[in-house]
């Protein structure tokens, strides 16, 4: 009996142990990447809005939508500022990740192993961005964010102008997603894995992930103190990535068979060396599936196309911006 309490006290003191090293990694990480734009409340949940470009002139309204384990602060490295001359530019952070909030407060629990849908988080970004006045904007969504930039115009496809799909997630893949998910997808995984990770702040593993995301192409200068790693590595944010990339499959199964209604023009952008999210299973079916798409393969090129080949990401944008007009979905400038 008494090495059982033993056993327990010391379980429990390094429990609470863990949590407040973990308390005072996430406060390190949040004192020095604070939130670079603003914080809207849309309905109760706070969603993190950077807005460039808005200069007082008229200019298409373009929406950018991050990736897994990100944030909009991969938008704001480089792709902002060589966009807001010509855009009015807004970058969302995902629910859960960066500085937005979960969408329900139950998402949030240790112990939860659910997560927000494509199409929930798709509802309260396009919420944020038309308490801002955007309307009717060209959406782009890179990985992950493919995924909810494709769910928003099949909610409001005519309240998107156009879609950019970047390195997207569209169409059922084949396996799981390895070890690490497995186990966090689990309810017991997913409330005692992420303290350990965010006490240890493993950065030397971050910079390996940083290269295998990249690969072939190198991770630009700076990237890496730019990105602001340790808000992923948050303990709610570490579960709420994890979560959303553990569910998402049976949401893209159930997408993927309504892609043939989108009515806008849809520009696809993907590198043919992307081990990511691989080209064969996402962007040429998507290309099939959708009734007016253009599919552009950048050969050679990684995960990451708007770091390693920004100037084909921005003329697919140009291309959404021309098509969208010829179409009637934007104003002529």
């Amino acid at each position: 009996m008494l090495g059982a309490a033993i056993t327990t006290a010391a379980v429990a003191g390094a429990g609470l142990l863990i949590n407040r090293l973990a308390d005072y990694r996430e406060a390190e990480a949040e004192a020095r990447y604070p939130p670079e734009g603003q914080l809207l409340d849309v309905g109760g949940c706070h969603v993190h809005a950077y807005l460039a470009g808005d200069d007082g002139t008229a200019k298409p309204d373009l929406v950018l939508l991050h990736g897994a384990s990100g944030s909009l602060r991969d938008f704001t490295f480089s792709l902002i500022p060589a966009l807001s001359p010509r855009y009015r530019v807004l970058a969302l952070d995902r629910p859960g990740l960066g500085w937005t909030a979960r969408t329900q407060a139950h998402f949030s629990s240790p112990w939860t192993t659910r997560a927000e849908s494509p199409a929930e988080q798709a509802a309260v970004l396009s919420a944020a961005a038309a308490s801002l006045g955007i309307t009717r904007p060209i959406v782009l969504g890179h990985s992950y964010g493919g995924a909810v930039a494709l769910a928003w115009a099949l909610a409001q496809p005519d309240r998107v102008a156009s879609l950019v799909v970047l390195s997207g997630v569209s169409n059922p893949w084949p396996g799981g997603l390895g070890p690490l998910y497995t186990v966090l997808g689990t309810y017991l995984g997913g409330a005692l894995l992420p303290p350990l990770i965010t006490a240890a702040k493993p950065y030397h593993r971050l910079n390996a992930t940083l290269h295998s995301i990249f690969t072939p192409d190198p991770v630009p200068q700076g990237y890496a103190r730019h990105i602001g790693a340790g808000l992923t590595l948050r303990r709610d944010s570490f579960r709420a990535n994890a979560r959303q990339l553990t569910t998402l499959r049976p949401h893209i199964v159930e997408m993927s068979r309504h892609y043939a209604s989108l009515p806008m023009p849809v520009e696809i952008v993907h590198g043919t060396a992307d081990t990511v999210v691989p080209a064969h299973i996402h962007a040429h079916v998507l290309a099939r599936q959708l009734p007016d798409a253009k599919l552009t393969e950048l050969p050679g090129i990684g995960h990451m196309p708007h770091h390693a080949c920004p100037d084909a990401v921005i003329d697919a944008i140009d291309r959404a911006q021309t098509r969208a007009q010829a179409a009637g979905r934007l104003p002529k400038a």
